[in-house]
């Protein structure tokens, strides 16, 4: 047993040092584009995703609608989202990215994308294939502990 803790341990030291490092670059590469992590996560969401009502943008980043909507405002007041009716709910709306927004990320989002790629290349596709799979096991089993 003493062993497979030390395993662990072992395990949860590596993996906690190269997410750091990884999420440190992806980080500076958002940054370097002048946008904070937040707004960059909410643009990049309606950017891939589409229009979404505020209380969705908050429950998808588990954060308080009350933020979001903060979030939203100056996004909006720097002209790189907008609100419009949504079809389906007379009572709410949804945050679209707009021309400005879309150009935005239409410059810096395959630039982001290859700094991913870049943090990824050290491992091949088989690998990260395992990866991936062996992340959702564990991602999946610690929900079920909680």
């Amino acid at each position: 047993m003493e062993n497979q803790n030390n395993l662990d341990l072992r395990l949860f030291r590596i993996w906690l040092k190269a997410s750091k490092a990884v999420i440190t670059n992806i980080k500076n590469d958002i940054e370097s584009h002048k946008i904070n992590s937040e707004n960059f996560m909410i643009l990049e969401l309606l950017y891939s995703k589409g229009p979404h009502p505020v209380q969705k943008i908050s429950e998808v980043f588990s954060i308080p609608s009350g933020s979001i909507t903060y979030v939203v405002d100056k996004l909006e007041k720097k002209g790189l989202v907008e609100r419009q009716p949504n079809p389906n709910d007379r009572r709410a709306s949804n945050v679209v990215l707009t021309k400005e927004g879309r150009a935005l990320f239409d410059e810096i989002f395959p630039k982001h994308v290859a700094t991913i790629s870049e943090n990824l290349s050290f491992i091949s596709k088989e690998e990260k294939e395992l990866l991936i799979d062996l992340l959702k096991k564990i991602g999946i089993g610690a929900e079920g502990l909680g």
